[in-house]
Formats: C-alpha cells, sequence, structure tokens
C-alpha cells in the first residue's frame, strides 16, 4: 500500500532511518520504492486486511502527516495499492516528469484551509438594512394577483445578490492579500449556507506567521463572520495529475 510520493534528492539515510520509526496502520514496517530522485513510502499489506474505518483513515494520515515534516511530498489516497514493488517502480518511471513538476510544486510549502461561516440569514438582514436599494414595501408589480408572491421572490432575490457581492468582495480581498503572499490558492463561496467561503492554498513554508496574523485582522475587520484557518497540512488539495 502506498503512502505518499516523495523528493529525495539527497541522504537516502534519513529517510531510511526516519522509517524504521515508524510504523504504518496495523503496526505494520515502512520502506521506500525509488527511481532516480523520487520515492514512494509503502508498506506491505493484504488489500483484503485494509478497514475503510475513521481510525485506520487517522493512523494513515498520521503516517504523511509525519514525512511531511522533513520531506517534500504528494500524498496518496487512502487504500491506494499496487501489487508489486516493480509495479510501482514502472508507475513512476511513466509518469517522471508529472510527479516531478508536481513536488517542484508544493516544495517548501504547507497546504493551509481557510473556512469562513456566519448566520446567513442573520447577515442578509443586516444587510438588507443598510442598503436602501432594497424595497420591502411590495409595491414594486402593481395589477397583478401575484403581486405579493412576485414581490417578495424579488426582495428575496436581491437579499440573495447582497449576500453574495458582500462575500465575492471579501474574496477579492484576501485573495488580494494571497497574491502578496505569492500563494497557490482555490477559492469556493457558498460551500453551504453558513460556510461562505472555502478556501485552500499553498504558503512557504516561513510565511506561516504573517497568514495566522492576517486572518486575524480579517476577523477584527469583520466581527460578522466566523474565521477558521487550519493547517499546515500535506498538499492534499495540490495533487493535480493523472496516473498514466
Amino acid at each position: 500500500m502506498i503512502y505518499s510520493i516523495l523528493s529525495l534528492k539527497k541522504n537516502p539515510r534519513k529517510l531510511n532511518t526516519m522509517l524504521a520509526g515508524i510504523k504504518g496502520i496495523s503496526g505494520v514496517g515502512l520502506y521506500a520504492v525509488s527511481v532516480d530522485k523520487i520515492t514512494v513510502v509503502v508498506c506491505d499489506i493484504n488489500k483484503a486486511e485494509i478497514i475503510a474505518d475513521k481510525s485506520c483513515a487517522i493512523e494513515y494520515a498520521g503516517v504523511i502527516e509525519t514525512l511531511a515534516q522533513q520531506f517534500t511530498l504528494l500524498p496518496v489516497r487512502y487504500g491506494s495499492v499496487m501489487e508489486s514493488a516493480d509495479a510501482i517502480k514502472k508507475i513512476l518511471e511513466r509518469n517522471y516528469n508529472e510527479i516531478q513538476r508536481n513536488l517542484q510544486k508544493v516544495e517548501n510549502k504547507f497546504e493551509f484551509g481557510l473556512k469562513v461561516f456566519c448566520d446567513s440569514e442573520k447577515l442578509m438582514a443586516e444587510l438588507e438594512d443598510a442598503n436602501e436599494t432594497v424595497q420591502k414595501s411590495g409595491s414594486e408589480i402593481k395589477n397583478s394577483v401575484f403581486r405579493k408572491y412576485v414581490n417578495q421572490k424579488l426582495i428575496e432575490h436581491r437579499r440573495e445578490e447582497m449576500l453574495l457581492s458582500y462575500v465575492d468582495s471579501i474574496i477579492v480581498e484576501f485573495t488580494r492579500f494571497l497574491t502578496h503572499l505569492n500563494t497557490i490558492n482555490k477559492i469556493k463561496k457558498m460551500a453551504s449556507t453558513k460556510n461562505i467561503i472555502d478556501a485552500v492554498f499553498l504558503l512557504k513554508k516561513n510565511r506561516k506567521d504573517e497568514m495566522v496574523q492576517a486572518v486575524k485582522d480579517f476577523q477584527s475587520k469583520y466581527p460578522r463572520l466566523n474565521f477558521i484557518l487550519t493547517g499546515p497540512w500535506p498538499p492534499y488539495n495540490f495533487v493535480d495529475f493523472t496516473i498514466k
């Protein structure tokens, strides 16, 4: 079973020493399979013995996180199994250039996540109170038996538009800051009615403190919202090649 793909430019003894002190899921030992400067960390396990439960997944992720503290790596999805070390080497050889490109992208970087939560209904009501363009009188559509219904839908639509515009303005501001830090980022808005921003980004390891302070500043500036920063993590969301 494969845990991660590492960049091993020098000192393979460091990895071997480290693997000797780490156990994989179910206490199985770990070892390395290498092609040139790329190494895969694996363990020998029967596919039927792989249990898809939370505790095993956490144990598996713990191995990857430990390795990520010392090496540039690409994490591999839990349960990824190849039949032999030779099969792994053939995969590495066929995909060597793409793997190298991905490893170079994440080198000396950690992944961080930012989720922004709020009470959307409460926030929309506050934005509505502050915006004089929203009319509550219900007088926009006249001479219609559906006037009340249609006007209510118009009001709801405008409130939603105000919320989206508000979220967009925060994303623009935050993206400007991420650009300043030279990050690679992926940002989704309105992941749910409460999770209005869901972002992941690759950040240079030595700029972590700047990010922490920036999130504190955003929290102070937008007290209606709840900013949750997580990380550092291995770069789970930034592996973008398909195995050939």
